[in-house]
């Protein structure tokens, strides 16, 4: 059972920074964070911006449940500017690579495998849909149930679910679908289907669903997911502490 809890984020890059943000935030983040805050890196990757808003990266970090994301922020408002003095200089490096973002709270279904398990079993792709949706309000975590079980018979041929959560702090109407997809051929092939009618994604959720929207996103060069492990202190390139 995983009793994990999931910061997602969307976050802007200014300018052509996104390789170097991604860089920064696998490398020169992420062992810190598993250091001093038990927090993993389940994923970093950088979004086909023909899908969705460009330039933009999306971040999934792995917390051990409520208490120890807890302690996580408390060490991060930890300071004056509500930052952890010594993490000052690389946030005055993310800054110049990134203009903001928006962050939300997410806990995942029961049968979700967490980011150790995913690298252990060898889960990659050259190419991950993500999919936000909508639901009524109060709705979300039997939606999750519901599409966990349909995509084990119908998910479409080289897509596999391996993240389902919802987000929380709000109304519960809000899930995330995570999709690692095969092969680029293998993403084509079901989109055509969708597109022209002839199936769709979840079809029995589906009409549980008020809107969804599908983003399609690579994974940076040391996520776990492409590695096989977290990001270690020796893959830093151009920041120490």
């Amino acid at each position: 059972m995983n009793d994990k809890v999931y910061i997602h984020e969307f976050i802007d890059i200014t300018k052509q920074n996104r390789g170097k943000y991604m860089h920064h935030i696998t490398a020169n983040w992420s062992p810190i964070a598993q250091d001093q805050r038990n927090q993993m890196c389940f994923g970093v990757w950088g979004v086909l911006g023909s899908t969705g808003r460009w330039p933009q990266t999306v971040n999934l970090w792995e917390e051990d449940g409520f208490g120890g994301l807890a302690a996580s922020f408390a060490i991060e408002v930890d300071g004056a500017a509500m930052q952890d003095p010594a993490l000052e200089r690389w946030w005055a490096g993310a800054a110049d690579l990134r203009s903001g973002g928006v962050d939300r709270i997410m806990v995942p279904h029961p049968e979700m495998p967490t980011i150790e398990r995913l690298c252990a079993a060898g889960c990659g792709a050259p190419v991950y849909a993500h999919e936000l949706a909508r639901v009524r309000p109060g709705a979300a975590a039997d939606v999750l149930d519901c599409a966990v079980e349909e995509s084990r018979s119908s998910a479409p041929d080289g897509w596999r679910l391996i993240g389902a959560l919802r987000t929380v702090m709000g109304n519960d109407d809000e899930i995330l679908f995570l999709w690692a997809i095969d092969a680029w051929p293998s993403w084509g092939h079901a989109e055509q289907r969708a597109a022209s009618g002839e199936s769709r994604l979840l079809p029995k959720t589906s009409g549980e669903l008020l809107s969804r929207h599908r983003l399609l996103l690579v994974d940076a060069p040391l996520a776990p997911l492409r590695t096989g492990r977290q990001p270690q202190r020796a893959d830093r390139t151009d920041w120490t502490d």
